[in-house]
């Protein structure tokens, strides 16, 4: 079988009325694919999206049918598709990345330092980097093609932005949008909190169902999708060490490199993913 789409990072099989999403263990950063393949990252992703769909069924469906590769054809009955390989409902995805961010970091800090405000939103004066903020704020964008960078845009914005594509549903769909990424933001924040990890930021993708109901897809709640920090030793007025792919983007920017990095670097990496794998979910891989 060959895939219909590939990712930076993941494989979109047909499976007739399903699909197959394949989390590789490639790893891209400043939208690149790295040379180097991160042993066990793709099987991190795909088996913790599955633990923050269980835990999120309660809010909004989500499109796991399973990730288990009995229940899917044979080609993928092998070990390089066991753990991180996930059948699929196909949905219509909608044409927003819905970010949320619950602490300022990142782009969203180097704009507040510009002129007070992310993505649009005014924010209280005298924040630090990293800070808390006083309530999550949701900063949509849209959705780049591979090789092309995502624009950020206001909630007005991804109002026109969803009714030229879905006339007459436009509002709807923008505010279910906004409304359930906050709801799963916290709710996961909150529960994260208490395992000893911050989630300073995510980012979430929706699609329709058959029937038009919004459904949560792709990944959810990954060190590939979200920011995760410690929460042991956090302090603001400083960035904050990570469980993600900050060791491979801090490496990539103080080094000369043809984007492949070196060994240590990779395990680093992988160890981290690892970590809060372990912490939030209290299972080792």
């Amino acid at each position: 079988m060959k895939p219909i789409k590939e990712g930076k990072v993941r494989e979109i099989y047909d499976n007739g009325d399903s699909l197959i999403m394949v989390a590789t263990d490639r790893i891209s950063c400043f939208d690149v694919i790295l040379k180097n393949q991160v042993t066990k990252k793709g099987t991190v992703l795909t088996q913790m999206s599955k633990f923050w769909f269980d835990m999120t069924q309660d809010i909004l469906p989500n499109h796991m049918i399973s990730v288990d590769v009995k229940d899917m054809p044979e080609f993928f009955q092998q070990p390089k598709f066991d753990g991180n390989s996930m059948m699929c409902r196909k949905l219509e995805m909608l044409p927003v990345e819905c970010i949320v961010r619950g602490y300022i970091t990142g782009s969203g800090w180097a704009s507040y330092q510009k002129d007070g405000t992310v993505c649009g939103i005014k924010l209280p004066e005298g924040l630090k980097e990293s800070d808390k903020l006083p309530e999550p704020i949701y900063t949509p964008s849209t959705k780049a093609e591979i090789g092309d960078h995502d624009e950020n845009i206001s909630y007005e914005q991804s109002i026109a932005y969803l009714e030229k594509r879905f006339p007459g549903k436009g509002e709807e769909y923008a505010s279910k949008l906004r409304d359930y990424t906050i709801a799963l933001y916290k709710k996961c924040a909150d529960y994260a909190l208490s395992r000893g990890i911050i989630i300073a930021d995510t980012k979430f993708e929706f699609g329709l169902d058959e029937e038009g109901n919004i459904v949560i897809g792709d990944e959810m709640l990954t060190p590939d999708s979200s920011r995760f920090w410690p929460a042991d030793g956090y302090e603001p007025g400083h960035g904050q060490p990570s469980f993600d792919k900050q060791f491979a983007r801090d490496w990539l920017k103080s080094n000369e490199h043809d984007w492949e990095l070196p060994q240590e670097i990779v395990d680093k990496t992988i160890a981290k993913y690892l970590q809060a794998y372990e912490l939030l979910t209290g299972k080792k891989l």
